[in-house]
C-alpha cells in the first residue's frame, strides 16, 4: 500500500532537517493547566501485582471509615510544567534541527496556557476538546482558534462537553460545522484507535466507526501519537490512507521531554499549514529518534517526571501530591492531596510504588524493555521498506468523508 496522503520520515539519530522542510510543527502538548482525570485508576490498580493488594486494603479502610467507596470520578492531576516552559522546550528541539518552529499546546478543555504563552510569543490558541459520543467519548485537537473569538468558541465547545442535556448528533454536527467554517482552524481526531473509554477494543472499534460515519467529514486529519505504540500508529496511518485523509502528529507530552513526533512543512504560518492539511490533504511527518525507544520505557520515564519533586517551583506545585486532586470526604472538597493531610506522599507502600516507577523509568532500565518489546512495536529502520496494508473498514469510504458545502 503506497502512502498517498502522508510522507513518513523515521529518524534514527538527531539531524538537521532543513533539507526536508522549512518548518517543524509540534502539536498536542500538555501543561499545568491540563486537568488529567484519574477515573481509570480502579481499572488498572486491581490488575497490578502487589499494588492490587494494598489498593483493596485502602478501599476497605475508606469504606469502613466513610461508609462509601473512594470517588475517582472527579479526581484528577495536572502536569508539572508551565505553558511557557513547554513552549520553550518544543521550540528548542525544532530549531535545534535547523527548522523554524510552530508549537500548538492543547490542554484538556482549556486554553489558559495558550493565552499566557501569547503574552510574549506568537502561538496558536488550541485545546484538546473532550467530545462525548454515544456510550463513550473522543479527544479532538482543535488548533488555531481566532484570537478575537477564542474564549467565545471555547465556551461554546465546553458547554457541549459538560452539559449532558445538549449531547446529540445534531448539536455535535453544529459544533464541527462551526469550526470547519473557520479556514484557519484545524481539527484532528487524536489517538483514534486508543480505547480511552476502557470499553474494550471491540466496542471502541464500533464507537469509532459510528463517530467517523456521522462526523468524519469534519475531521481534517487523524493523529499518530508520540505515546502510542508503533503498531497502533501504523494502523492509524493505514486507516487514514484508506479514507483519503492525511495524518498529523501529536506528541501528547505530559512530562519534561519534548514531543517525539512532529510535522514537517514548508508553510511559514499555522494558517498556511492548516490549509495544506485541509485542502491538499497531504502531510509530512517525522518520528524523532526518541520515538524508537520502547513505548513502556518512555511512558514510565514520563510518569517519573510527573511524580518528581521540583524544589524551584512555587510552593503549592513542588510535590506530586500538590498536583493530584481528590475529594476524600473530609469537607475540603476537591483539593490537592497535600491539603488533605498528605505531607510525606501517602502510605509507605504507595511511596515505594512511586520509587519503583522512577527506577523503571530511568534510561538505565531501557534495555529490559527492548528485550520484552513485541516485534510489531519495533519501529522500522527504513520508512521506504515499511509495509502498509489496506484495512477492512466496512462501509467507511473516502466518499463518506466528502466535505459538506
Amino acid at each position: 500500500m503506497n502512502l498517498k496522503q502522508t510522507r513518513l520520515h523515521i529518524l534514527r539519530k538527531p539531524q538537521n532537517l532543513a533539507s526536508k522542510a522549512k518548518t517543524g510543527v509540534s502539536l498536542h502538548c500538555h501543561t499545568e493547566h491540563s486537568k488529567e482525570m484519574l477515573d481509570f485508576i480502579p481499572h488498572y490498580a486491581v490488575k497490578l501485582p502487589v499494588i492490587a493488594h494494598y489498593f483493596r486494603k485502602e478501599q476497605e479502610k475508606y469504606l469502613e471509615k466513610e461508609g462509601k467507596g473512594i470517588d475517582f470520578s472527579t479526581a484528577h492531576w495536572s502536569p508539572p510544567l508551565r505553558g511557557k516552559d513547554v513552549y520553550s522546550i518544543e521550540k528548542q528541539q525544532i530549531e535545534g534541527a535547523g527548522l523554524s518552529s510552530i508549537v500548538s499546546i492543547t490542554d484538556h478543555d482549556s486554553i489558559t496556557a495558550n493565552l499566557q504563552v501569547n503574552e510574549t510569543e506568537q502561538s496558536p490558541i488550541s485545546l484538546e476538546w473532550t467530545v462525548p459520543f454515544e456510550f463513550g467519548y473522543f479527544h479532538v485537537g482543535v488548533h488555531n482558534l481566532p484570537p478575537e473569538r477564542a474564549r467565545e468558541l471555547t465556551d461554546t465547545l465546553l458547554d457541549y462537553t459538560f452539559n449532558s442535556e445538549s449531547h446529540n448528533d445534531g448539536r455535535l454536527t453544529d459544533m464541527f460545522s462551526m469550526l470547519n467554517e473557520i479556514p484557519s482552524v484545524m481539527v484532528i481526531l487524536n489517538h483514534p484507535l486508543w480505547d480511552i473509554e476502557l470499553v474494550g477494543p471491540e466496542k471502541h472499534a464500533i464507537l469509532l466507526k459510528n463517530f467517523v460515519r456521522k462526523h468524519g467529514k469534519w475531521i481534517h486529519a487523524f493523529e499518530i501519537n508520540g505515546f502510542r505504540s508503533w503498531s497502533e500508529n501504523k494502523a492509524v496511518i493505514e486507516m487514514a490512507e484508506a479514507l483519503g485523509l492525511p495524518v498529523a502528529t501529536g506528541g501528547d507530552r505530559h512530562g519534561c521531554k519534548p514531543n517525539t513526533v512532529i510535522n514537517l512543512t514548508n508553510a511559514s504560518t499555522f494558517e498556511e499549514f492548516a490549509e495544506e492539511i485541509r485542502e491538499t490533504r497531504r502531510s509530512e511527518v517525522a518520528l524523532m529518534p526518541e520515538y524508537e525507544h520502547p513505548i513502556h520505557s518512555r511512558q514510565l520515564q514520563s510518569f517519573s517526571e510527573i511524580l518528581k519533586q521540583y524544589p524551584d517551583f512555587v510552593e503549592d506545585r513542588r510535590r506530586w501530591f500538590d498536583r493530584v486532586f481528590f475529594d476524600i470526604g473530609d469537607g475540603k472538597g476537591i483539593a490537592p492531596l497535600s491539603a488533605h493531610g498528605w505531607k510525606r506522599g501517602g502510605p509507605p507502600w504507595l511511596r515505594a510504588a512511586i520509587w519503583t516507577l522512577g527506577v523503571l523509568g530511568s534510561p538505565s532500565a531501557r534495555p529490559i524493555f527492548r528485550v520484552v518489546r513485541k516485534k510489531v512495536d519495533r519501529v522500522p529502520r527504513d520508512e521506504s521498506k515499511t509495509k502498509f496494508e489496506k484495512p477492512d473498514l466496512g462501509d467507511l469510504t473516502p466518499e463518506l468523508l466528502s466535505r459538506a458545502v
